[in-house]
């Protein structure tokens, strides 16, 4: 059967000749993108209830883009001055860029992974002496706190935001051809807001194995999969599915 329709449970991408936006003029596709879920952050008063006092830690292990806007957010709310000495520790060159928005680059310790949060271990175990803190939403892969335990230093887990289905009611008589999903929570979503859900025509693609493996334990049966050695991007697998599927 032929794909005409396509929605991605993210945000549209800000740049203008994204890969969605190339495949859409491609192959002639309506493609529209629509969050399934959306962080919200917490308040002060739920990080004091965890007995987290932002004045103790040295160091910062930063996992992402909002774990970042979360942490300078509460330092604000807190009345915390963060200090020109803190270290901050990032998954990625991404998310170290984005933490120009509220640093001065270059007159910071800020120390860099490649992509993978296992790649941080050996910065980290460098500075082991530090007392690390770990903004992180309520939901967290267990290979982060099995990492940080494993490197026996001083860590702390804050949660900061939380990860909350959307609503999505006005989706109830909305047909799409594929349904593309980044997260376990984007399955959930689908479920909570849609309990009666039955895939029928509709095509699933999922990036990632807990992606996929959270929509195949409620049944769906998953047509595209990502990343593959051949198709390392979601983008890239749609596309493949689509040179077939609308010959």
């Amino acid at each position: 059967m032929k794909v005409k329709t396509i929605l991605v449970s993210q945000p549209e991408p800000k740049l203008e000749n994204s890969p969605y936006a190339k495949l859409i003029e491609k192959e002639k596709l309506t493609v529209d993108f629509r969050p399934f879920i959306h962080v919200e952050g917490v308040d002060s008063k739920s990080v004091r209830q965890q007995k987290i006092d932002l004045t103790k830690f040295t160091s910062i292990i930063l996992t992402s883009r909002n774990a970042v806007d979360h942490y300078f957010r509460l330092a604000e709310e807190m009345r915390f001055k963060v200090p020109d000495t803190m270290k901050y520790f990032c998954q990625s060159e991404a998310v170290a860029f984005y933490l120009q928005k509220y640093v001065v680059y270059r007159k910071r310790k800020i120390y860099v992974g490649k992509r993978l949060f296992s790649d941080l271990s050996p910065l980290l175990k460098k500075h082991k002496n530090e007392a690390f803190l770990l903004p992180s939403s309520d939901v967290l892969k267990p290979e982060v706190p099995e990492t940080l335990d494993n490197l026996e230093i001083n860590w702390t887990r804050g949660i900061f935001y939380k990860t909350v289905i959307s609503d999505l009611s006005d989706l109830a008589d909305v047909y799409y051809d594929v349904l593309v999903f980044f997260s376990p929570s984007g399955i959930e979503s689908l479920f909570t807001n849609f309990p009666g859900f039955k895939q029928n025509n509709t095509r699933i693609a999922a990036f990632g194995s807990s992606t996929i493996n959270a929509a195949e334990e409620r049944g769906l049966v998953v047509n595209i999969k990502a990343p593959t050695p051949e198709t390392p991007s979601m983008t890239m697998a749609l596309q493949k599915y689509l040179s077939e599927a609308n010959k």
